[in-house]
């Protein structure tokens, strides 16, 4: 699965079986609002709102962005694997 950052659209995306998922954030003072995780139900269960995650949390440390996860999915994502706790702002 290839992933997609979109920075002109603060987004990363995801084409899967003709399906775009995609995550979706604001960026401010290097600081990522992480907004919405958005995976279709005929592509769901996969896995794939996880490694979308992981590509945004990836990117915002390598800009040494901190991250805020409005986000549900973000937060949970966040609590499960807490290598990404030190991101939070």
């Amino acid at each position: 699965m290839t992933i997609t950052h979109h920075p002109e659209k603060q987004q990363f995306t995801t084409e899967v079986e003709g399906h775009t998922a995609h995550i979706d954030y604001e960026l401010a003072n290097n600081v990522m609002n992480i907004t919405h995780t958005i995976v279709p139900e005929a592509i769901g269960g996969r896995g794939i709102a996880g490694q979308l995650m992981e590509a945004a949390l990836n990117t915002a440390k390598e800009k040494a962005w901190k991250v805020i996860p409005s986000c549900s999915y973000a937060a949970a994502y966040i609590k499960r694997h807490p290598e990404f706790a030190d991101l939070l702002a």
